[in-house]
């Protein structure tokens, strides 16, 4: 109710400036919070009008308060110099519609959101790193749909790539398995493990002799050639270990709706399709001399606008010159791309971007780069390519859901991916550059439209403090100990695989449930100890802002106090736990306070100073939508987590303060209850949309 009533106070104080001053180009109206609640419930600035209106902002403020009349769940406003309105929400209206559980329709935007998520590479065990991705990633969706929005939710596979060459590597040439033996390695239950180790003692086997480079090179290209045998142990390798990724995220509650592998967008021949109008519209031009002699380059985002028209660099064959049919202008984009001579004989001129500037997407041996690829991606996800995936379905949740896999050819009957209005990627910060040249190769083909509803949703890295390394097993120097936190490397097998992390999280927060309440059945205390855990996992992810470096620590992400996921699941157990000695159902109590109680009633408790410490508690209860849409705008899920300790903590203090189910006067302790309830519903929807449950106990 806070966001609809800010959005009706920001309406209407715009409309009554345009009709007092209809011929004055007006800002934006901003809204502030203020500082403190006895300032009131909103603060309005007014300088910004005063140079359009011409008008000292205390002049215009006062202007608006004598003027603006009477505005539903408004109470009072005042001016405060220099030049601020301040509002005063209308307790009992406010009270009335949380209690009641009101929910004004809302502005949806149409069209399809796609968030892009997790990525792993599918060549060994996930980590606390993709950890991070895929939590942020979640929470963002629950955050779209939380707002009304469609969104799907797709998992990138790039399962041609250097990683899964070098787990291939690893199998073929260190430890010399046939096909069949991988396989029958492949069904064990953590074959991601076996490759965690596996790509690590790759990694060091080509350290000692750089020459065994080229059997990385070799196997590349044998990935590439779809009936190759090394193609076929690659798919085995990547396929097994993306459904361990399933599993793994899957204990978090976290679903994908569709996997589009590189594998088809390379045998689809997406890459050719994107090639030829990034060619064609000049994004795309080709060098002739210097260090990238022989590559097909595209400005470096951010070094200038200016392309190369498409008459400086090769033409491709147009199609009313050709004589054969379509498959043979995949064959000269080959050929442009591998530096073989066209039949027709084009003259390639050099690119004219300077070297500085040159961002290469096809290497001169005619290996399309990560970029490539991703730009030809994103434009079948905004549906512009002409091309589709063929759709099977791979893994089915326990909610019965299906998740769909990209294939040569698919079932027939399939949910409709890509063709989206907005798109969402979230890949860590040192993918910037990569994603920059995306969006510029979008706005080059005259697609602005789709480049300015495109968000690298970006975030830092995330390591350990050297106390969870400890705890985690790994040997420290003296020196790591003194440090801050302590990088992973996969390639250099040490991190903390994702199942570990989460195992050894349930196994803390179990010793922790069993000195409690010994008195439960073993299977229940797991479930609460899981359920404690992944909310401590989750929350320790989202409240830190994503440009922060996080350091992980056990002790720190399991306590029971401070902000922290266990914090907040504590304040709605306690909550719950007074109805259920009462003998209540807090939501069947909620509704009938809403249909005997009037606003009024409400009130008496919510106004006059000493009420200022109840109507701070039911004003946080009331922006659960308000810090939704701020996370959504700046995709930013950390200010949920603020807000959820905030609610905690004011209930906390409540809860100490105020004893409910003793308490004589019973009108009053109506209205304590009813504010349990009120925070309770508020908490655990907040709670709800960060992806944490809450146990019966704790």
């Amino acid at each position: 109710m806070y966001r609809h009533l800010e959005h009706r106070l920001a309406k209407r104080l715009r409309e009554f400036l345009l009709q007092r001053y209809p011929d004055a180009s007006l800002p934006n109206v901003v809204i502030e919070p203020p500082p403190k609640v006895e300032l009131g419930d909103f603060a309005i600035p007014i300088f910004p009008f005063a140079k359009p209106l011409r008008a000292a902002p205390l002049k215009i403020a006062e202007a608006i308060r004598a003027g603006i009349g009477e505005i539903e769940g408004i109470a009072e406003m005042q001016v405060a110099p220099p030049g601020y309105l301040n509002v005063r929400i209308d307790r009992a209206w406010m009270a009335s519609s949380l209690v009641a559980h009101q929910k004004p329709p809302a502005d949806v935007l149409a069209g399809k959101i796609l968030v892009e998520h997790s990525s792993i590479n599918p060549n060994k065990a996930a980590h606390i790193g993709h950890l991070r991705n895929a939590i942020l990633g979640d929470t963002f969706v629950r955050l779209l749909r939380y707002a009304g929005r469609e969104v799907d939710i797709q998992n990138y596979i790039d399962n041609t790539g250097v990683q899964v060459a070098d787990v291939v590597v690893g199998f073929t040439h260190l430890e010399k398995k046939s096909r069949s033996e991988i396989e029958s390695l492949a069904r064990q239950p953590r074959f991601d493990y076996y490759c965690w180790d596996l790509y690590a003692r790759v990694s060091q086997w080509y350290e000692q002799d750089k020459k065994n480079l080229q059997v990385r090179l070799q196997t590349l290209h044998g990935i590439e050639d779809a009936a190759s045998e090394t193609a076929a142990i690659a798919d085995l390798i990547s396929t097994a270990v993306l459904r361990r990724h399933l599993e793994t995220m899957d204990r978090l509650d976290i679903e994908y709706d569709f996997l589009p592998r590189e594998s088809e967008i390379l045998h689809l021949h997406f890459w050719d399709a994107a090639f030829i109008k990034l060619r064609e519209s000049g994004v795309l031009t080709f060098e002739n001399e210097g260090k990238n002699k022989g590559c097909w380059v595209m400005r470096r985002a951010g070094t200038g606008t200016d392309r190369v028209s498409a008459g400086d660099s090769p033409a491709l064959p147009s199609a009313k010159n050709k004589k054969t049919n379509g498959s043979d202008a995949i064959s000269d984009v080959n050929d442009l791309l591998t530096g073989v001579p066209l039949r027709s004989g084009v003259d390639i001129r050099p690119s004219g971007i300077s070297e500085e500037d040159q961002k290469v997407i096809v290497r001169s041996n005619g290996t399309v780069g990560y970029v490539g690829k991703d730009i030809a991606y994103h434009m079948w996800k905004f549906g512009l390519l002409g091309r589709d995936f063929g759709y099977r379905r791979f893994y089915r949740y326990p909610s019965q859901r299906d998740c769909w896999i990209s294939a040569m050819e698919g079932e027939k009957d399939h949910p409709h991916f890509g063709g989206v209005a907005e798109i969402y990627n979230v890949i860590d910060a040192r993918q910037s550059e990569a994603q920059n040249t995306v969006i510029e190769a979008l706005r080059g083909l005259g697609y602005n439209d789709a480049a300015d509803h495109y968000t690298h949703f970006s975030y830092e890295m995330v390591a350990l403090t050297p106390r969870c390394a400890v705890e985690l097993g790994y040997k420290l120097s003296e020196e790591d100990k003194t440090r801050p936190y302590i990088e992973v490397s996969g390639r250099k097998g040490f991190g903390v695989k994702a199942d570990d992390l989460l195992d050894q999280l349930i196994v803390s927060a179990k010793n922790e449930v069993d000195s409690r309440h010994s008195q439960l059945a073993d299977a229940e205390r797991v479930s609460i100890a899981t359920q404690i855990a992944i909310g401590a996992l989750r929350y320790f992810m989202l409240k830190f802002t994503k440009q922060s470096v996080i350091a992980f620590d056990f002790k720190e992400a399991l306590s029971f106090e401070g902000e922290t996921g266990p914090y907040a699941q504590y304040a709605v157990v306690r909550a719950t736990s007074i109805f259920k000695k009462a003998g209540i159902d807090p939501d069947t109590f909620c509704g009938d306070v809403a249909r005997n109680v009037s606003g009024g009633e409400l009130a008496k408790f919510l106004e006059g100073d000493t009420a200022d410490e109840f109507w701070e508690l039911w004003l946080a209860a009331a922006k659960t939508s308000y810090v939704v849409n701020q996370c959504i705008s700046t995709t930013e899920p950390a200010y949920l987590a603020k807000h959820a300790f905030q609610l905690a903590q004011l209930f906390n203090t409540f809860y100490h303060r105020h004893p409910i189910l003793t308490e004589t006067d019973e009108r009053r302790k109506q209205f304590l209850l009813v504010t349990v309830a009120v925070v309770r519903r508020e908490l655990t929807r907040t709670l709800a949309v960060m992806g944490i449950t809450v146990p019966p106990v704790m």
